[in-house]
C-alpha cells in the first residue's frame, strides 16, 4: 500500500486524545501516542492520563515530582507519531515564524532532529529500532519480514520510498534484518575480511604480469599509484550519479526495488556490518567495464593499463576497508574527521558528503556537508 509521512496536529487536535483510549501527548512540537503504555507506567495510568492531551516536558523535568531517566525518553521516541502543525505554538497561541520557514524539531531532550531523517546525532545509529513501533508508526517496512519482497509488492510511491529508506533503522544490535528469507540470505552478506582477501592477490599477480612491460621500474609505481587516485573520483562519481540516483529514480517498483537492493538497504540500515561492503560478485559485475576502459584508453600499452587498472582496484580495496571502520571500529585522529563526515551523511544529509575515502571531490564540486543540523545544504 502506499506509505505517509508523519502527520501534523494543531493543539486543539491533540487535546481530544485525552483518554485511556486515545492518549497523546507532546514535548514541544513533537507529538507522542503513549496509549499503550498506559498499563506499563511504573506510577500507573492515572498519572499520565493526568497529562493526557498536554505537554508534559516540564514535569518530566521537574525532579521534585520524578526525574525520569533516559528509558522513559527512548519509550517516548518510540511512541512520536506525529507533529504540531507550525501555526501553533505550545500554549496553542498563533506562532509567527518570521522567514516562512517550520520550525526545528527536537528530539525529547531537546536536541535539534533532521527534518529528513529525523535523528540528531550519530549515536542514534546504534539506537535498536521498535521494530512494531516502527511498522506501526512508518507503514514503510516490516523488519522481522524479508525486505525484498515488501518492497517489491509494496506500492510505495518514489517520494514516500527515498523519505522512508534515509530514516536509518538499527536491527536488534546491528544483526542482519532477513532480506530474501530464504536460500538466498547467505549470498546476500559479505564479511569485511572477504575484500581483500580476494582482490588483494589479484592485484598482485596483474602487477607481476605487468611489471616485465616496465624498463623504468618507478614507471609502474606511477601508473599504480594514478590508478588509485582515479579511483577516488570513480568512488565519488559512483556514489553520487549510481548509488543516490534518488530523484531521477524511476516510479515504480522495478526503479525503487533496484535502489534498495543496490545501496538503499545501507541507508535503511547503516550498521548492518554483513551487507556494508560489496559483495564479490558485484564488484566484478562493476569492475568489468572498467578493464575495458583502461585497455582502450593505453591501448599501446598492455602493461600501463593493467597497472593503473590494478591501482584502481586497490583504491577499491582501501574503500571498501575504510567504509567498514568509519561505521565500526574507533580510528586515529585524521579517521576521526571521516568517520564523522560519513556518518554525517547517513543521519544528517544524505544529499551531500559523497566521498569516503576522502572529502577532496566534494569540495572541488560543491558538495561537501554542512554541520548545521536544522539547515541541511541542498544539491539541485
Amino acid at each position: 500500500m502506499p506509505g505517509r509521512t508523519l502527520p501534523t496536529f494543531t493543539r486543539a487536535e491533540v487535546a481530544k486524545h485525552n483518554s485511556a483510549k486515545s492518549c497523546f501527548v507532546t514535548i514541544g512540537d513533537n507529538v507522542y501516542d503513549v496509549t499503550d503504555f498506559l498499563d506499563s507506567h511504573p506510577g500507573g495510568a492515572d498519572l499520565v492520563l493526568e497529562y493526557a492531551g498536554k505537554d508534559i516536558k516540564d514535569i518530566l523535568q521537574d525532579k521534585s515530582s520524578h526525574a525520569h531517566s533516559d528509558a522513559a525518553y527512548e519509550v517516548l521516541e518510540e511512541s512520536l507519531v506525529g507533529f504540531l502543525a507550525p501555526s501553533s505554538d505550545a500554549n496553542g497561541t498563533s506562532a509567527a515564524l518570521g522567514n516562512g520557514a517550520a520550525p526545528a524539531r527536537t528530539d525529547a531532550k531537546g536536541r535539534p532532529v533532521h527534518p529528513r531523517t529525523g535523528m540528531s546525532c550519530e549515536e542514534d545509529l546504534t539506537k535498536d529500532t521498535d521494530i512494531a513501533s516502527d511498522y506501526k508508526t512508518h507503514r514503510f517496512l516490516d523488519l522481522s519480514r524479508p525486505l525484498f519482497p515488501q518492497v517489491w509488492y509494496g506500492g510505495f510511491t518514489k517520494e514516500f520510498y527515498l523519505d522512508q529508506v534515509h530514516r536509518p533503522r538499527h536491527y536488534k544490535g546491528g544483526a542482519s534484518a532477513p532480506l530474501f528469507g530464504n536460500f538466498l540470505e547467505p549470498l546476500t552478506k559479505t564479511a569485511w575480511w572477504v575484500v581483500p582477501s580476494i582482490w588483494v592477490p589479484c592485484v598482485s599477480y596483474g602487477l607481476y604480469l605487468a611489471h616485465p612491460g616496465f624498463d623504468n621500474k618507478t614507471a609502474q609505481v606511477v601508473c599504480f599509484a594514478g590508478g588509485v587516485l582515479l579511483w577516488t573520483l570513480i568512488e565519488y562519481v559512483m556514489h553520487r550519479f549510481l548509488f543516490h540516483i534518488d530523484y531521477y529514480l524511476p516510479d515504480n517498483r522495478i526503479g525503487i526495488t533496484l535502489h534498495f537492493t543496490l545501496h538503499g538497504i545501507h541507508h535503511y540500515l547503516p550498521m548492518d556490518k554483513y551487507r556494508l561492503v560489496m559483495p564479490p560478485v558485484l564488484f566484478a559485475a562493476l569492475a568489468a567495464p572498467f578493464w575495458k576502459l583502461a585497455h582502450t584508453l593505453f591501448f599501446w600499452d598492455w602493461s600501463i593499463a593493467t597497472s593503473i587498472y590494478c591501482g584502481g582496484v586497490f583504491g577499491y580495496v582501501c574503500y571498501d576497508m575504510t567504509h567498514y571502520f568509519l561505521h565500526h571500529q574507533n580510528l586515529p585522529l585524521w579517521w576521526k574527521k571521516l568517520k564523522k563526515l560519513h556518518l554525517e551523511h547517513h543521519f544528517l544529509d544524505y544529499e551531500n558528503g559523497f566521498g569516503v575515502t576522502s572529502p577532496f571531490w566534494d569540495i572541488v564540486f560543491g558538495t561537501q556537508l554542512t554541520s548545521q543540523l536544522t539547515s541541511p545544504k541542498k544539491v539541485d
